[in-house]
Formats: structure tokens, sequence, C-alpha cells
């Protein structure tokens, strides 16, 4: 690549004092009206049509000199119901709540990955969209977004996440199966009371749950190798000691990777349930919802971006990730209406993600900002 799309120091300086600005003052999912007028300012005077299809959250639009493919760049910008611990001179100033999540360094990233296509637009084939997503902590702004019909015409995704463990710098591939699918359930076991001296006069629904949850935990070890979690978060039973409860519920959430694995487990999951209430005597009724679809990546464009970021940055820099991940990601529904890739980028700080304490340092929006937009380029370009 003979343009390397390096950063002048006034654009990094504007870029971190844009990080600065938004990491003071963090907004949460649906609610991010400063953080979308902030960008749209910044896109605007980049020359960029700036479209605004929810209430937060818009898209960017550069279109280049010549016809040519859409591409799409994604941040996140909304932040978390946590109280900032950095210690940082840029805390956040809004009590209980600050970008423990890294989405004030990826909409920098984005804002400056639009710097530097905007200084190539006579050199871009195409058009390129940069979506500054709301609500990615919450219900998913990305089904929204795609909802709306402004991204119809994108031919592929690109986005990324700081990542805390990997060396500030670095950036990680990921090939396939990389973020979980999240599926929440809540299941009510009902059975009939009957005095505690009389257990066998009726149906205890409280035994019936225990043994349904016992039988859950060992679900995920029918799908190894590949990784599945099972996870039963509450569980309430019973109004006092000598009563056999006639009623338990609990609550939870699966996590798998991909479609075929998420569709499994789904069926596992009601069938044992059903069967082990059954075997008590008891009925259960369950509420499966399907969350976030995971992220899968795709072979071409990961491959794009995986050379863009040796290209750019070296080969000692970039590392394929060996494990995915079972957090959840709602980038994973853009790349259920055309191909695409995520990747990480190096935030070396130690702390996970949600953490108090998570602050990543600056380098990180340039790695992402620069990736960003040479990966653009080269799919605008088909050179890859």
């Amino acid at each position: 690549m003979t343009d390397l799309f390096v950063l002048s120091d006034a654009q990094k300086n504007t870029l971190s004092a844009l990080r600065k600005d938004v990491h003071r003052h963090p907004e949460p999912g649906n609610a991010e009206h400063r953080t979308t007028a902030l960008i749209a300012q910044r896109l605007s005077a980049l020359g960029l049509e700036v479209l605004r299809p929810l209430p937060t959250g818009c898209v960017g639009v550069l279109r280049g000199k010549t016809p040519g493919r859409t591409v799409a760049l994604r941040a996140d910008i909304d932040a978390l119901p946590v109280a900032e611990a950095t210690g940082a001179d840029f805390a956040s100033v809004v009590p209980g709540m600050m970008h423990a999540c890294g989405h004030d360094v990826h909409l920098s990233a984005l804002i400056g990955a639009a710097m530097l296509l905007s200084e190539r637009k006579d050199r871009l084939p195409g058009t390129v969209k940069f979506i500054f997503q709301p609500d990615e902590e919450g219900d998913g702004g990305a089904v929204r977004l795609l909802d709306s019909g402004v991204l119809d015409d994108v031919a592929a995704f690109f986005g990324c996440h700081a990542d805390p463990f990997l060396p500030a710098g670095d950036v990680g591939i990921r090939y396939g199966k990389f973020y979980a699918a999240a599926d929440t359930f809540d299941v009510t076991v009902s059975g009939r009371s009957s005095h505690g001296a009389t257990p066998e006069k009726g149906v205890d629904a409280l035994a019936a749950a225990a043994k349904t949850i016992l039988e859950l935990r060992e679900l995920p070890k029918e799908f190894l190798p590949e990784r599945a979690v099972l996870s039963v978060g509450t569980f309430h039973a019973g109004t006092v000691r000598n009563i056999i409860s006639d009623a338990a519920t609990f609550t939870g959430i699966i996590r798998t990777l991909g479609e075929d694995t998420r569709a499994a487990m789904r069926e596992r999951f009601e069938k044992t349930v059903e069967e082990t209430a059954r075997a008590f005597g008891a009925a259960a009724g369950i509420t499966l919802r399907r969350g976030y679809p995971g992220v899968v990546n795709h072979d071409a464009e990961t491959k794009l971006a995986e050379e863009t970021a040796v290209s750019l940055f070296g080969g000692e820099h970039v590392r394929r990730l060996e494990q995915p991940t079972m957090t959840t990601e709602d980038f994973g529904a853009y790349l259920l209406r055309a191909p695409g890739s995520y990747y990480h980028v190096g935030a070396g700080s130690g702390y996970p993600l949600h953490s108090p304490h998570f602050l990543p340092p600056e380098d990180t929006i340039f790695v992402a900002a620069r990736l960003h937009a040479a990966a653009a380029m080269q799919f605008c370009m088909g050179t890859r």
C-alpha cells in the first residue's frame, strides 16, 4: 500500500480532544443527544452528508469521485451506568455513568477515518458510510438502523472493538465465529402445594426447578469442543418453610457461537426443561427470547482487514485471535445483511471491559482510524 493513511499531528490532537470531550459527557443508549450533535457537526465540517434515521446516532455519507460499491464502517456511541474510577483528568462528569466499554474511542476513531478518507475522496471509487450507532449496550441500535433503510446499498461492513488484553498498537483478527449469540430465558415451573409434612400429596415445584437447573448446567458439554455457556442468574420459589411450593421461577442467559449451535441449544434447552418438569409431575412454561445474533466474520473481508493491517503496521503487530469471546455484540446484525469483518484494536489496559478503571490509550484511536480508512479504500478499489 503506497499511501499509509498517516494522521497528522493536528488530526491526532483533534481526535484526542474529541475523545476527551465525549468521555467527560457520557450518555446512555437512546439518549446520546449531545454525542450525536457533536458527531454530526464534525461530519458536516468534513463535507459529508449526515443522515439521522433514528432519534440518536447518525450516518455520515462520503461519495467518491467515481461510482462504485458502498462500504460501511461502524462505531457504537453509548455509555454504561458505571461510576468511573480511572482518575483521568478527563473523567466523566456525569455521576454513575462512564464510557467503560471504549465507545468514546470507537467513535473518535471513526471520525479519524472520515478525516483520512475525505482527504482522498478524489481517489475513492464508490461510497463510504460512517455508522455512529446508538444503544449497542441496551436493546441494540444495529437492527433499527438496518430497518430504517439507510444502509440498504451497503456491500460490506467493517468495525472494531478496543481490546483491553491486546497490546496497544496491535490488531487482532478472527476468522469465522467471533462473538456469541445471546438468548435470555424465563422459566416458570408449576406444581401443587401441600403441607410440608405430606409432600406426597403435592407436586414440589421447587425441587423440580432445582433439578431442571442442574440438568441445564450440563447442556454446554454436549457441544464441546465448541464452547457454549448457560447461566442461571435468578431463582425464586416458596413462601414459608413448611409448605411445598406450587411454583418456582428462574431466569438466565444462553450464549452460543453461530446460528447452527444456537438453534441446537435452544431445542435442547426446551426439551430438558419440559422433560425434567414432567418427571416430577409438574408443568413448565418457557419464554425464550432471541438477543444479539453474535458475530461471525466472513473470510474474504477478514482477509482484506488482515492484509491491510499488516501493510499498515507490520506483521509483528497483527495477530490471529485463537479463541472466540462469549460476550456479545450487535455488530453481528450487520453481517446477517451483508458480508464483513469485525476486528480488535489493542488497548493494553489490563482492566476488562465494563470495569470502572477501563481507559484505552490515545494510540488505540489512531490505529483504528487508519485501519478503518485503509480497509474501506481497499474494498472500494476492489484490490482485495
